[in-house]
């Protein structure tokens, strides 16, 4: 079955075949994957492909895309024209409008949006049935993506938040802002929300799609040096060869349906953990750390595993033995 077939396959059908992800992954990530290539790995891509089943489901619970968009293939035939990085919405919209002269604008619009959502990960514009709570979608409205996205990631850090070296040591990772700062993980599906505290601080997203992150190191679209660096913060938060990070990962990733290559991305070096190595994400990971410096235990558990003041630990510990 061809790669034209594959993406002919109904967008409703239950379940995708082999030669359909084959498709949907080649064209979404510009890889070269075949049906061989899934008989030695089941599992490829497959965080991926759960979150674009999912986005797909959203989107044909609008009455209006019944009968627009039909199979896999109307879908990624947009993803493949937004790949033209100079191409403006308007001209998107031109071009759909030529195909489908009867279809309304809301629906040209959310089009768009859904394509730009399963191309990137990016949680853009304001589908109806795409929401998820506590996410703050882009809009695109007018020129090329890549504006948008320059806009979102470009942002220089507040200089003042540079006056002092920060080193994110060891011990901050995502396990232990989880079981020392009580902060619950919030794993996202939208690399906007990336590093973003929540709920009066009490909840922390990650995104987690490594895999998508590294088929995209060459994509355009993004700034120079995004997604190396997002691949850091995992590397800085998933410690690859931390073992207790990596049971504690596993954990969660069989949990929560994660991409498991999330913490297979490395492990950086004293050097590498300075803060001002990181431009994209500089105010987030300085605005966790505080976060992190600041929680104090409020538990038996966090008393237990908070060994940040050794002395504070001790002390309490001593108290505790003798009453």
């Amino acid at each position: 079955m061809t790669d034209q077939i594959a993406v002919n396959y109904d967008i409703r059908g239950p379940d995708l075949d082999v030669s359909t992800k084959c498709a949907i992954l080649n064209i979404v990530w510009d890889s070269n994957f075949t049906t061989r290539s899934f008989s030695q790995d089941e599992f490829i891509g497959a965080s991926y492909l759960r979150y674009y089943g999912e986005q797909c489901r959203n989107a044909l619970h609008t009455q209006c895309f019944d009968g627009f968009i039909t199979t896999h293939g109307d879908i990624l035939s947009i993803i493949q024209q937004l790949k033209d990085i100079n191409t403006t919405r308007a001209q998107l919209k031109n071009d759909l409008r030529n195909l489908r002269p009867q279809d309304s604008e809301v629906l040209l619009w959310e089009s768009i949006d859904l394509a730009v959502r399963l191309w990137l990960m990016i949680d853009i514009g304001e589908l109806k049935h795409g929401f998820v709570p506590g996410q703050k979608s882009l809009l695109w409205q007018h020129g090329p993506l890549k504006d948008v996205l320059e806009r979102r990631f470009s942002t220089p850090p507040d200089i003042s938040m540079r006056v002092v070296r920060v080193k994110l040591d060891r011990i901050f990772n995502a396990r232990n802002l989880e079981r020392i700062a009580g902060l619950q993980i919030i794993w996202t599906d939208n690399i906007s929300d990336h590093l973003r505290l929540m709920v009066d601080d009490t909840r922390i997203a990650i995104y987690h799609h490594a895999s998508s992150l590294e088929h995209h190191k060459d994509n355009p679209i993004f700034p120079p040096g995004f997604i190396e660096e997002t691949l850091r913060t995992l590397s800085l938060l998933l410690p690859q060869y931390d073992k207790q990070s990596c049971k504690w990962f596993k954990a969660q990733q069989m949990k929560h349906g994660l991409d498991p290559r999330a913490s297979a991305t490395g492990h950086l070096t004293t050097e590498e953990r300075q803060i001002e190595n990181f431009s994209f994400w500089h105010d987030r990971l300085g605005i966790l750390k505080q976060v992190f410096d600041e929680a104090e235990p409020s538990t038996i558990v966090q008393w237990w595993c908070d060994r940040r003041r050794r002395v504070q630990w001790y002390t309490f510990w001593v108290a505790a033995t003798v009453l």
